[in-house]
């Protein structure tokens, strides 16, 4: 065989594109896919949003407990969540706070409100992280309920 035909051998086939049906073919099977998957999405539009709520609580507390191991404190209720974007200038200062934050922004919980924070309590030393659910007052049933760092479930 000769270089030329060995060439022209290769472009031939070696630039083989998809043909008809085998795109035809990943069309259905993607449309089988959503078919599953969409209702599912869809119907649960409530529980999606409350498993949002409980990841970013935990991702709060992870932040505070690292603001904590760098400051020895927790921020005060006053100078609350914003202590983890912004370092704080009222008392007490964080002789350590971490360059950049410990987080980029505050995240808004899924019904657009923001989170809620109370400072450590003098019973146990912790924080607590709240969201007031759909509603955005305190109380409620179903997704008006409200959801804390301290609740078995976001654990």
């Amino acid at each position: 065989m000769s270089k030329h035909t060995v060439r022209r051998h290769l472009s031939r086939y070696g630039q083989r594109g998809f043909t008809l049906i085998e795109i035809m073919v990943v069309i259905v099977i993607l449309g089988i896919l959503v078919a599953f998957a969409v209702p599912n999405i869809m119907d649960n539009p409530e529980e999606a949003r409350l498993t949002k709520a409980r990841h970013d609580l935990r991702t709060i507390e992870n932040a505070l407990e690292m603001y904590k191991l760098d400051n020895f404190r927790y921020p005060t209720s006053e100078q609350g969540l914003k202590a983890l974007v912004e370092k704080p200038q009222s008392a007490p200062e964080p002789e350590n706070w971490q360059s950049g934050g410990y987080l980029r922004e505050l995240p808004s919980d899924p019904w657009g409100n923001p989170y809620q924070y109370l400072g450590p309590q003098d019973t146990d030393g912790r924080v607590e992280i709240v969201t007031l659910g759909a509603d955005g007052r305190p109380g409620g049933n179903g997704p008006n309920s409200d959801i804390s760092n301290r609740d078995k479930q976001s654990d």
